[in-house]
């Protein structure tokens, strides 16, 4: 069996440390995510779920507790060791696309592979091929002003998914968007994912969403919590 994508052993977070309005955001969390496996994240607002998100992508460091990537501890690592992981194996995707607004659809895509030292050939047919996936071909050479808020996600999801990570990393991908969109743009997700061997952690308030992943992890208080039988059934 191939060793876990992720593994979060003992990670705890607190904000404000030693004053009296010290917040405990995580206490001691463990999780691991496999290599294929696509992991909801469900939790009340302010449980710590963006928290929990951005220290195991590596852009925020626990109080205490380890992260290991793909085998690699990255406990203390340095910043140059962090951001070359957070480049070549984690995708990132938020609830508002954060793309460039001066660029089209396609340059956003090729951007993230020409600054990894990807011909631009290759990333141009990359980027195109990942647009046709999520059924947004034909708004490539479209600022993202001109698209709709689900293309604008798809092209995020596209732009994520860009320089082939091992983890792609969620955020509410889909709560900005109505129910229907929603639910059309996930499917768009997950069909992105499918069969690549891709791990993804995806926190959101969706629970129909989250019955449609491989499995199901609750955060609650700063610690996870097993889901319930609703939770990791779907229907």
């Amino acid at each position: 069996m191939s060793e876990p994508t992720l593994t979060l052993s003992g990670i705890t977070k607190t904000y404000n440390q030693g004053t009296p309005g010290e917040v405990r955001v995580l206490q001691g969390v463990d999780l691991t995510v496999n290599a294929g496996e696509v992991v909801a994240l469900v939790a009340p607002s302010g449980a710590g779920k963006s928290t929990l998100l951005q220290i195991a992508g590596l852009l925020d460091t626990p109080d205490a507790g380890a992260v290991q990537m793909l085998g690699q501890d990255m406990t203390g690592k340095g910043d140059r060791t962090r951001t070359n992981v957070r480049r070549n194996d984690v995708g990132f995707i938020y609830q508002f696309h954060h793309l460039l607004p001066e660029f089209s659809a396609l340059e956003n895509i090729t951007l993230p592979q020409l600054a990894n030292g990807v011909s631009e050939s290759v990333a141009v047919t990359r980027a195109m091929d990942l647009l046709g996936k999520v059924g947004v071909g034909d708004r490539a050479h479209h600022r993202p002003a001109a698209l709709s808020g689900g293309e604008q996600q798809r092209v995020a999801f596209c732009r994520a998914m860009a320089n082939e990570p091992r983890l792609l990393l969620a955020d509410e991908p889909t709560g900005n968007l109505d129910p229907g969109t929603s639910d059309q743009v996930f499917g768009a997700l997950m069909d992105l994912v499918s069969g690549t061997g891709l791990s993804a952690l995806i926190a959101t308030h969706n629970m129909e969403l989250a019955a449609r992943m491989d499995r199901v992890v609750r955060l609650e208080a700063g610690a996870l919590v097993a889901a319930s039988e609703e939770e990791t059934t779907d229907g």
